[in-house]
This record gives C-alpha cells, sequence and structure tokens, in this order.
C-alpha cells in the first residue's frame, strides 16, 4: 500500500513530535519531513514532494497563510490543511481562497488528524466542527442574499504585504526587513506606508496588535498534545 506523505510545518519541535507520534501509528500515512519557519516549509515542499501538508498559521519569517500561497503557486496539486489556534471566519475564508484543504483548530485537530489528511489527499475539503457549522451557515445566508464582508477585508493586502506585516509586527526594522525579503529601505518604507492606509493603523504598535488579533504572529496560545 502506497502511503500518503505528508511534511509537518510548525515553529515548536513539542508540537511537531506530538504530530509525528500520532500519525506513526497511521499505516497508510508517512511523515517525510518538518519544517518550523514558513521559509523552510516552502523549501522542503520543492525537495521532497509531500503529498499533504499540515501547515501552523503563526510561524516566524513567512506565516503559514503566504507560504500556502507561494507553496500551491509552484505546485497547484499540493494538499495543505492549516492549523490555527484562531478560528476568525476572515482568515478562514482566505485561506480556502487561497486553496487550501482544510482549516483545523489545534485544540481538536489531534483528534481528527488523520482523517483531514486522509480527506485531503482524496480532494475533498475538511474543516473542524465548529468551522464547518459556520462555513454552512454563511453559505445558507449568502443564499438569501446576505453573504458577509469577510472575504473582501481577508483579500485587501497583497502577497509582499502580508510578508511585510508579519516582519514589522515581529519587531525587524526596516533595514532587517528589508535584507530578509531582498528589497529596498525605500520599498519597505512604501510598503509600511500602505499597510497602514489599508487598515486604518497609524503606528508599529498598531500593526504588532493587528498580526496577532489575525494570528499572523504569536500570542502566546499553543497546543499541547499529550
Amino acid at each position: 500500500m502506497k502511503r500518503i506523505t505528508v511534511l509537518l510545518a510548525d515553529d515548536h519541535m513539542v508540537v511537531r513530535e506530538g504530530l509525528r507520534s500520532l500519525l506513526e501509528a497511521e499505516k497508510d500515512i508517512e511523515v517525510v519531513g518538518e519544517a518550523e519557519t514558513g521559509r523552510e516549509a516552502v523549501e522542503l515542499t520543492r525537495k521532497l514532494l509531500p503529498a499533504v501538508i499540515v501547515m501552523d498559521i503563526a510561524m516566524p519569517q513567512l506565516n503559514g497563510l503566504e507560504a500556502t500561497r507561494q507553496i500551491l503557486k509552484a505546485r497547484p496539486a499540493t494538499r495543505i490543511l492549516l492549523l490555527s489556534a484562531h478560528g476568525d471566519d476572515a482568515y478562514v475564508e482566505q485561506a480556502t481562497a487561497l486553496g487550501a484543504a482544510g482549516y483545523l483548530i489545534k485544540q481538536n485537530s489531534a483528534l481528527v488528524l488523520a482523517k483531514a489528511i486522509r480527506e485531503a489527499h482524496k480532494g475533498n475539503k475538511f474543516f473542524s466542527p465548529s468551522i464547518f457549522q459556520r462555513l454552512r451557515d454563511r453559505q445558507q445566508s449568502a443564499l438569501h442574499g446576505r453573504n458577509g464582508r469577510s472575504k473582501q477585508n481577508a483579500a485587501v493586502l497583497t502577497s509582499r504585504e502580508m510578508e511585510v506585516l508579519q516582519l514589522v509586527a515581529e519587531g525587524n526594522a526596516n533595514k532587517q526587513t528589508a535584507a530578509e525579503l531582498g528589497i529596498s529601505i525605500k520599498t519597505v518604507e512604501k510598503h509600511r506606508q500602505r499597510l497602514m492606509s489599508k487598515l486604518g493603523i497609524h503606528d508599529t504598535a498598531g500593526l504588532t496588535r493587528y498580526a496577532i488579533a489575525a494570528g499572523i504572529i504569536e500570542s502566546g496560545v499553543r497546543l499541547t498534545i499529550e
């Protein structure tokens, strides 16, 4: 039997070890690699060609949403399951708009992870039960002409703006951000100005609060696997 190859992407080793331990008990699933940053996930995907990626959203350097965007642009057939401590509708919709195969809340992902991987590999979508219920409710509302505004809000930032937002929120100065992204300091400053204008935010502290609230960077809430 050919096993489903899986790449685990999470910046906490204890989480990766816990997920690997759970999946090693499944005869049809094989963990072929681990990444601790979004950038590493992109690089390892090119090298290992996993069938399914289990991706944390809140990772350093490059968050899971942006890593998903880059991976699926290069390899559209890859199936990506996003993990998060946050279940905000706007980010669930952004994940699905990017082409993610599913979205799992970390607190219950361990219970359904193997099933989610199998469904994703089959080409199906899979969501944590609470998210699935909300998505179904929103679809029903849309049929009655009451579709929400979150999709529009979620799409407001470009790929580069998302990268700059994360690096700024992580405390990087313009010079560091420019070096990390391979662009000029002046370009970073322009991106920061556009971010603040689009989001209605007027200082770096506000950008940081926004990034935490959106789950782009860590807010201290982590999954513990026993």
